[in-house]
């Protein structure tokens, strides 16, 4: 599932093609708004908030999320599409560009003034212009006896935070995943590396959490399961962790580096 700073770095682009522009094209293929038409409108925005994206056009904003297959694609108008027509569920077109979103998990449409119905229940986004560090604090902490690794990844807490930052956060800081948080001694720190880890990677495509961007050195733990820790040599272990069976995600850590 793409992170934070995947999404932002998407609308971070599409942003840059289509805000200001007005739409001369508009086929959004889900059928519950298979008849919305905003061909005419102007594109006011394209903002990310943690992982979900917001195109905000004329009196109306297009709520997407990624989930684990999604995407958005900018195209010159005329050109080949890197995916096939099959799997584009909403296409936007201005006279210079076009964005289309491939299998995106979520797609719907809701007034401007109703952003909040579908976004409000998010923590602060570590990657937005209104980072709050105290807010993550007491979300974080709220729950002493639950495990670190499920509040880092929970979208309540803190929002943009993927799998992949809650591993290689957690090999940072020395902690199991299942540690409780009430066991995690500086919390203020942990929540600081992780702003900073995830800022860092906000502006390239290839995400590093070690400093080094050859392959196969770039994650402490991440994908990483029966190869060598990087820092004491030991294998690298896969777990899993969740409240349920729909939220389990793999976990990796290193058994002597983490406690």
């Amino acid at each position: 599932m793409p992170e934070g700073d995947t999404v932002f770095r998407s609308a971070r682009a599409m942003n840059d093609a289509l805000a200001g522009a007005t739409l001369e094209r508009c086929d959004i293929r889900v059928p519950a708004f298979a008849t919305v038409d905003l061909t005419g409108e102007t594109v006011e925005s394209v903002v990310a908030v943690g992982k979900h994206l917001l195109h905000r056009i004329g009196d109306v904003t297009i709520h997407s999320h990624l989930k684990m297959e999604g995407s958005w694609h900018l195209y010159l108008p005329g050109t080949a599409w890197r995916r096939p027509a099959w799997q584009a569920r909403a296409i936007l077109g201005t006279a210079e560009r076009v964005a289309i979103g491939f299998q995106l998990g979520v797609l719907e449409i809701v007034p401007r003034a109703n952003e909040d119905d579908v976004i409000g229940y998010l923590g602060p986004d570590i990657l937005g212009p209104g980072w709050d560090p105290e807010l993550a604090l007491r979300n974080v902490t709220a729950d002493p006896a639950r495990p670190i690794g499920l509040a880092l990844l929970d979208q309540r807490v803190i929002a943009g935070l993927g799998n992949v930052y809650r591993n290689e956060i957690c090999f940072l800081r020395g902690l199991l995943p299942t540690r409780p948080v009430g066991e995690v001694p500086d919390v203020p720190g942990l929540i600081s590396l992780a702003h900073r880890v995830i800022l860092a990677n906000r502006d390239r495509t290839e995400r590093s959490t070690t400093g080094d961007l050859r392959p196969g050195k770039m994650a402490w733990v991440s994908q990483r399961e029966n190869k060598p820790c990087l820092r004491c040599g030991t294998r690298i272990r896969r777990g899993s962790l969740g409240e349920s069976a729909l939220t389990q995600r793999d976990t990796y850590f290193c058994p002597r580096c983490q406690t």
